[in-house]
């Protein structure tokens, strides 16, 4: 108990001192996060789609391999990045390797199959003769995919929800594909582990109150704006 009270004070004179580093840290963790939901969200909803609504050769396959990636082990994710962006590696001329960058690619693989399979499961829950009575009414491809994410409102928060749990929480790519580089690439989660290593439980604790904070900030805007939709 002593650590987790240290840990509230030391948060709390963190923040209302303005520490530039943790300030840094701070918005770095929610570039690198938001950017990686972002991405998720752009192609996820759209696979999601096609999965739930579509029928093609293939398809329980493509559906199976969702359910495994909502599953990834982050380090495999980073060991594959890591391997690719290495200057031996495919893409080594980019020079992405321990880059802001590199730990947005990471993440976006983490969080994509999370937003595709919770889109994919809301959009299969609606009624399979409203896209007939959408299509009939003339809307186009697009139209329609906007009016069907719209009736699944309430599984695609959750979706963006899931995407961003998945990688604002997430170490073990970020670190090896990152480098936990101070004022490059260190983030909230990288930055615990290494006050944990140094034996700094205090800041360690911090951190993490921090962090606990911000993602909860975030998802309480989400949720309330998933609960207004569903009331009205």
């Amino acid at each position: 108990m002593d650590i987790i009270w240290q840990g509230l004070q030391k948060a709390a004179r963190l923040l209302l001192a303005g520490d530039a580093e943790v300030w840094r840290v701070t918005f770095l963790t929610l570039q690198v996060s938001g950017g990686a939901t972002l991405i998720s969200l752009l192609i996820g909803l759209p696979l999601g789609a096609v999965l739930a609504l579509k029928v093609f050769p293939g398809r329980r396959v493509a559906v199976s391999l969702v359910n495994t990636g909502m599953a990834l082990p982050p380090v495999v994710v980073g060991l594959v990045v890591s391997v690719f962006l290495w200057r031996n590696g495919p893409f080594g001329f980019l020079h992405l390797m321990y880059t802001p960058t590199a730990m947005v690619i990471a993440q976006s693989i983490i969080a994509t199959p999370l937003v595709t399979g919770v889109a994919m499961a809301g959009l299969q829950q609606l009624d399979p003769r409203l896209n007939r009575q959408i299509l009939a009414l003339g809307a186009s491809g697009v139209q329609t995919f906007w009016l069907l994410l719209r009736e699944a409102r309430l599984s695609i928060l959750a979706a963006v929800m899931a995407g961003l749990g998945g990688v604002i929480s997430e170490v073990g790519a970020s670190m090896m594909v990152g480098g936990n580089v101070q004022g490059q690439t260190r983030v909230l989660t990288t930055a615990t582990v290494m006050e944990v290593s140094k034996g700094n439980f205090d800041v360690a604790m911090a951190l993490s109150i921090i962090l606990l904070l911000l993602t909860y900030g975030i998802t309480l805007g989400i949720t309330m704006a998933q609960q207004r939709k569903r009331i009205s």
